[in-house]
């Protein structure tokens, strides 16, 4: 039976996942690529699982294809990066089963540390890469991905960006199809990659390169929309919505869904229709440099910054077309910078390091925030894992003055790719110190669960990570738990570790304030008879307490009553609220 239904552009994924007759996701949570997983482990016939990084989930996907069933993994950009590594070989071994790898770019950095653009990892390993326009697409290139894997035998990327990810629109959705299992069949010459075999794969992978291009020239997935000839425009995905908005039927439109291989006979049969020729794509002009190559005369990147997100304005504004009327907002409007919620356990810490003047390097996470004013705690963010590692240099280097510096990291993003640089740490001896910010969830991407929490994807009792053995077991010997909220604790330990000679770590545990079972305690309110207007209180930067007729004030519908900001009163005026 055939429904129609507004789904989210991930939601429509996990909806093809479910229909295409896919069994096994394994991910790794990344904005805006999260909820494909989420909304795919409401489905019962889908086994599904947050992996410790994206390595580890795509090289599940590929056991998963390899035993026979269509398998999945997502993960955003980034995350691509890390699932580099199996990625270009999967492309050689090629699948049994069908095998999908979800990537969401980020235009604009909503989210992020940088702006790639994951079409050069298609091009690089040789794989093909669909993009869908809306969640329609979404949800048929989903399926249609599996299909296109098995028939040419490779893995195939299924490429989102933010807009698609997290906007709605109408899916038909159908039942799900019965997929038999494949069976397994022992062959080293195809899945056992040592040089000789993976020689001999080269050739093959280069013979499916040039089938699915001529597969691309007349394709289900790219189409021509025939307008006026005296514009086209070659374009996919989210621009593909900006254009047909500005544009209408007025232009003629190549879409493409197919984006890796890119058509060669095609595309030069559609210039001829038109009198000028335009590539419109976010990020990198990967499609205006394939056309340039084809000996296409068009404009692109020109006139199309590779920086930031495309809106229906920019079109309109290249174009030379009239600004249209919309709703703006007062100009007198504060600017409302993200910062750490009311109560966060992090920022005990992070006001302890930065009183300190203690150098920091950052990780990804949530925890990031603690760059921002008035803490501004950290001195440096790379990627995921990298404020461990980053120490261990950092130290080895050595500082003129000898003062040591220190790195933070979330329980997550240290069970992702923290603990081989503690492993490093260990094995190669930098009198370094780790601080593990342990808020006992995966905060950055919605309360996702790791395997420090004891519970799996569906909340259900799972194993969990010891953090003080696992940490010890590595080697290191000093392995220290403190309470942020304390922040008499929090100076003493940290002053300790960084006096002593040798690796340490500090695990500063407390529950994010935002989780369901963490209760707050009653607020705090400030006597104003006792406030001395010394504002040493908003030097924490907790957004409950601001600033009125030059007295502190505790806003009562933020507090959580953590008592931190009550520690650093030297006139008492912080109080426990009484209720008589």
């Amino acid at each position: 039976m055939i429904l129609k239904e507004l789904l989210i552009g991930n939601a429509a994924i996990a909806r093809g996942l479910y229909e295409a007759g896919c069994s096994v996701v394994s991910s790794y949570p990344g904005t805006p690529s999260t909820e494909i997983t989420e909304f795919a482990a409401n489905y019962n016939e889908i086994y599904c699982e947050w992996a410790p990084n994206e390595k580890v989930a795509m090289e599940v996907a590929f056991g998963a294809s390899l035993a026979g069933t269509r398998s999945c993994c997502a993960m955003k950009h980034v995350g691509l990066n890390v699932a580099a590594d199996p990625l270009f070989t999967l492309s050689y071994t090629g699948v049994n089963a069908g095998l999908v790898v979800c990537v969401a770019d980020d235009p604009g950095m909503h989210s992020s540390q940088n702006e790639q653009d994951s079409r050069h990892y298609a091009i690089a390993a040789k794989v093909p890469m669909l993009e869908p326009a809306d969640s329609a697409e979404a949800l048929f290139f989903t399926k249609e991905a599996f299909e296109l894997s098995e028939k040419f035998d490779t893995p195939v990327l299924l490429r989102m960006c933010t807009r698609i990810a997290h906007s709605q629109s109408i899916v038909e959705t159908g039942t799900r199809m019965d997929i038999a299992k494949k069976p397994y069949v022992k062959d080293g010459a195809k899945y056992i990659m040592m040089p000789g075999n993976a020689k001999r794969r080269h050739p093959i992978v280069e013979a499916r390169t040039a089938a699915l291009t001529e597969f691309a020239e007349d394709c289900p997935y790219n189409r021509i929309e025939t307008g006026g000839t005296d514009i086209g425009i070659i374009t996919s995905g989210t621009a593909y919505q900006y254009v047909k908005e500005i544009f209408g039927n007025t232009v003629s439109v190549f879409k493409l869904g197919l984006i890796h291989p890119l058509p060669v006979r095609s595309l030069l049969e559609f210039s001829k229709k038109v009198k000028k020729l335009y590539v419109i794509e976010e990020l990198d002009g990967v499609i205006e440099s394939h056309c340039r190559s084809i000996g296409l005369k068009v404009t692109g990147k020109d006139m199309f910054s590779c920086i930031g997100e495309f809106s229906q304005a920019t079109l309109a504004k290249a174009f030379g077309f009239p600004e249209k009327a919309h709703f703006t907002t007062a100009s007198n409007i504060p600017v409302r910078p993200p910062v750490m919620c009311a109560g966060c356990p992090h920022r005990g810490m992070y006001y302890t390091l930065a009183k300190n003047n203690v150098t920091v390097l950052g990780d990804i996470g949530c925890y990031t925030l603690g760059a921002q004013p008035p803490l501004c705690a950290l001195d440096s963010t790379l990627c995921m894992g990298a404020s461990v590692s980053g120490l261990h240099g950092f130290n080895k280097a050595g500082i003129a003055d000898g003062k040591k510096a220190v790195c933070v990291i979330g329980d997550s993003t240290f069970m992702h790719s923290g603990v081989t640089g503690l492993i490093n740490i260990a094995y190669n001896g930098s009198n370094s110190t780790v601080i593990i910010l342990d808020n006992s969830i995966t905060g950055m991407t919605g309360h996702q669960q790791n395997p420090t929490t004891g519970y799996n994807i569906k909340g259900d009792p799972a194993g969990k990570i010891d953090l003080e053995a696992l940490c010890r077991s590595i080697g290191i010997r000093r392995v220290t738990v403190v309470d942020p909220y304390d922040l008499t604790a929090c100076e003493r330990v940290l002053k300790e570790e960084l006096a002593a000679d040798e690796p340490s770590v500090i695990i500063s545990r407390r529950p994010c304030v935002l989780l369901k079972y963490v209760k707050p305690k009653t607020p705090l309110h400030v006597s104003p008879d006792k406030c001395k207007s010394c504002k040493k209180c908003m030097k924490f930067g907790c957004p409950a307490i601001s600033i009125h007729n030059k007295k502190a004030e505790i806003d009562k519908t933020l507090c959580i009553g953590c008592d931190v900001c009550k520690q650093l009163c030297a006139f008492d005026a912080i109080e426990s609220e009484v209720h008589i």
